[in-house]
């Protein structure tokens, strides 16, 4: 048997977890200074600082820059040591490397910017996304170069989930990301409205399942039976879970989108999957724990170990709150409140962020030959990081829970309980800066560590290059007598890659393809018009500050909705939409039903003081003051924007791009002249200021329903008026459904 020697690369891996922890520091304190926002507003002192606009910065660091590094790293290291081999090509891996880096500095850059696309995790715009697909395919080919030339058999489960990771991700971000650009950092989604919805939550459920959860549970394959030194508990177990979890996964998105315009038949197939998924996620989670049988008193001694078992149970608790979340019952409820934050950072802090600092805590002595220079730091980092994930996301729980029943409460006269949807928000303020305090606290037990990891490898001799030796593989696709059944595959990684894709394929095409192909699916509405250029360019201020971080646009069928905006929303009504915007979160109030001839309808005056600064109203609103949209508006883009619109099938007349400047002008007076009619007091305002087309977007949002239907309908594909339903109707069903439960139980 011929031996082979060769080297195992720790500088690549050395490189990401710097990146790993360094991004992570970053990240999390960006995500505590959004919080402290929440409750003193005055730290929205800069444009470029604003709520809206650092969320989303907020989001994508811990994600992509955290944990993607944290990927890279834990990839890096455990693939060279189960395939027996050195990576395909270092040069691929440092290209990986920096082309990651500068992928994250240009979103830090353009993110606070206003450069957005709105799509939750997938902000960035398309010169970036292009790029990211550039870097995920020499990962995937590094990855595979290595598979390919490895000098073990067999390829162990971990390799399994980072195969999935690669091809699921892949198809994710480019089927999201198909998108017309209009200049260089401006773009308009491919996708319109319920459409638009649909392919966003098919990849945003997923990029939290194939980018958060299958790459770290391959590695939590590879790190907790190589602390714990004892074999993966069940590999009949991990074979299910797998296979099952990546089938299952791609089908749950349409739970993001109960009770809206999404056609009920994909409602229904998101929630009967998403409760099918708490069993192969609860398999992976069992499967872990119970590798660490017999070894727990190691556990109790082991901060490593602590770190993994905490990560698991959190694991394991995400996984069953995201089924429960999806039943309408439960998800009537929580949707838009601050209970779904609190249960996806249950995910990132605990499962996520856990593993990675267990993840670390293991590399570097291993890296930098040496013992952790302090067991007792390690132990204090745990148990703070634990406290600050306990006083994270329990008063999170509480204001979520407060907030939804809050918003559906009603007084014994049919009126709502809490009219003032300011009222609720001002009531969570505290519930808030208990957040941020478990935010502090998990950020300090994060600098602990990196000090702990500093003094490490200063006490310690880092290995670039780590000597390795193996047998050479002959024949890697001959079986051996006896195997098991599902060894066959492992030996195979380009039919398992194809294998994998399948699995993933099944569930998006089946959701997607018919609601893209039956014109029922969506249907049209006669008096739904284009949106003015105006418009359009105020629809682009309100994207680029993030509003769609705080409002949401879609009035649910529920009694307190209808009561308290307007008409519940239709899916005609959002078909110029590009992106959509439905939002999913409201820490201030729907606004679909903001536009003229609604409830909610607010005078042009009313919005430019309020824009200006909204505590003129409220002391106690939280939302920043846009003292910046006073500045003139830019349209220097207007045409190519109407253009992008027409070659998005919007239907403007012939020739309109040429005119949309005069028509944007025009209907900017219009906005002026009110705003100066309905407040002489207002000396400063002009109808060249961004403000202007914001006003005019607000002021259309959900007033087509309302409009004179059009006499001449040739130009429209399919026109079915939507049925408008009074709030007393809604209370009518809303009470049968009442009295037929009570008759039940």
């Amino acid at each position: 048997m011929q031996i082979e020697k060769f080297s195992y690369d720790n500088k690549i891996v050395k490189l990401f977890l710097i990146a790993t922890v360094t991004w992570g520091v970053i990240g999390m304190l960006v995500g505590l200074f959004a919080s402290l926002q929440l409750v003193w507003p005055n730290l929205n002192f800069t444009a470029w600082l604003t709520f809206g606009r650092i969320r989303p910065l907020h989001t994508n660091a811990v994600i992509f820059a955290f944990v993607g590094n944290g990927i890279f790293a834990g990839v890096y290291y455990s693939l060279q040591r189960l395939l027996k081999a050195r990576m395909w090509s270092d040069k691929l891996s440092y290209i990986n490397f920096w082309g990651w880096q500068l992928i994250i500095l240009a979103a830090v850059i353009t993110l606070p910017m206003g450069y957005t696309s709105s799509k939750e995790y997938a902000e960035l715009e398309w010169p970036i996304d292009i790029a990211i697909t550039l870097l995920w395919v020499i990962f995937g080919v590094n990855m595979f170069g290595t598979i390919i030339k490895r000098r073990v058999k067999h390829m162990y489960v971990a390799i399994w989930f980072y195969i999935a990771t690669f091809v699921t991700v892949a198809v994710l971000h480019i089927v999201n990301s198909v998108e017309l650009p209009v200049s260089f950092m401006k773009s308009y989604s491919w996708y319109s409205g319920v459409q638009d919805a649909l392919v966003q939550w098919w990849y945003g459920h997923n990029a939290v399942a194939f980018f958060l959860t299958t790459p770290y549970l391959g590695l939590m394959y590879y790190f907790v039976p190589k602390v714990a030194q004892r074999p993966v508990y069940s590999y009949r177990l991990s074979i299910i879970h797998f296979w099952s979890l990546i089938f299952i996964y791609i089908w749950a998105g349409p739970h993001h989108l109960l009770y809206s315009s999404l056609p009920d038949w994909a409602q229904s197939l998101g929630v009967v999957f998403s409760i099918m998924l708490l069993f192969p996620s609860w398999g992976g989670m069992l499967n872990g724990l119970l590798t660490l049988r017999g070894v727990w008193d190691k556990v109790r001694d082991d901060a490593i170990l602590k770190f993994f078992v905490v990560a698991l149970t959190c694991y394991g608790m995400a996984t069953f709150e995201g089924p429960m979340l999806s039943l309408k019952n439960v998800n009537w409820i929580t949707h838009f409140t601050d209970w779904t934050i609190a249960h996806v950072h249950v995910g990132g802090l605990g499962w996520n962020g856990m593993l990675t600092f267990g993840m670390a805590y293991y590399l570097v002595p291993k890296m930098w030959r040496t013992k952790l220079y302090s067991k007792t730091l390690a132990n204090a980092h745990f148990w703070i990081a634990t406290l600050g994930i306990i006083l994270w996301v329990i008063p999170m729980y509480w204001a979520g829970f407060m907030q939804g029943l809050m918003w559906k409460q009603f007084t014994p006269d049919g009126s709502l309980a809490n009219p003032n949807f300011l009222e609720i928000v001002t009531q969570m303020k505290p519930y808030f800066m208990m957040r941020s305090l478990g935010g502090l606290l998990f950020i300090i037990g994060v600098l602990i560590m990196v000090y702990n990891l500093i003094k490490t490898a200063k006490q310690g001799d880092f290995l670039a290059n780590e000597a390795a030796e193996a047998p050479a593989l002959v024949n890697p696709k001959k079986g051996t007598k006896g195997e098991h059944w599902h060894s066959w595959i492992e030996r195979r990684p380009i039919r398992f890659l194809i294998f994998s894709l399948v699995a993933i394929l099944i569930g998006g095409l089946v959701e997607l393809v018919p609601t893209f192909m039956v014109s029922s699916n969506v249907p049209k509405i006669s008096t739904v018009t284009p949106y003015t250029p105006l418009e359009l360019e105020g629809r682009d201020i309100y994207v680029r500050e993030g509003c769609y971080n705080c409002h949401s646009q879609w009035v649910r069928p529920f009694r307190d909705e209808v009561k308290r905006y307007g008409e519940y929303s239709k899916a005609g009504e959002f078909i110029y939409d590009h992106p959509f915007q439905w939002g999913s979160k409201r820490t201030g109030p729907d606004l679909h039903r903001s536009g003229k001839g609604n409830a909610m309808n607010k005078p042009e005056s009313w919005h430019y003081k309020h824009m200006i600064d909204p505590r003129v109203y409220d002391l106690e609103s939280i939302m920043p003051a846009y003292t910046w949209l006073t500045d003139p508006l830019d349209t220097s883009h207007t045409r190519n924007k109407i253009l992008a619109m027409k070659t998005l099938g919007v239907p403007y007349p012939e020739g309109f791009e040429d005119e949309a400047v005069a028509h944007l002008v025009a209907q900017a007076q219009e906005v002026y002249d009110a705003i100066v009619e309905q407040d002489p007091e207002i000396k400063h305002a002009r109808p060249d200021m961004e403000l202007m087309a914001l006003i005019a977007y607000l002021e259309r949002l959900g007033s087509d329903i309302h409009k004179e239907p059009k006499q001449d309908t040739t130009d429209v594909e399919v026109i079915e008026e939507a049925p408008v339903v009074s709030a007393d109707t809604i209370l009518a069903i809303d009470t049968t459904a009442i009295e037929i439960n009570a008759n039940l139980k």
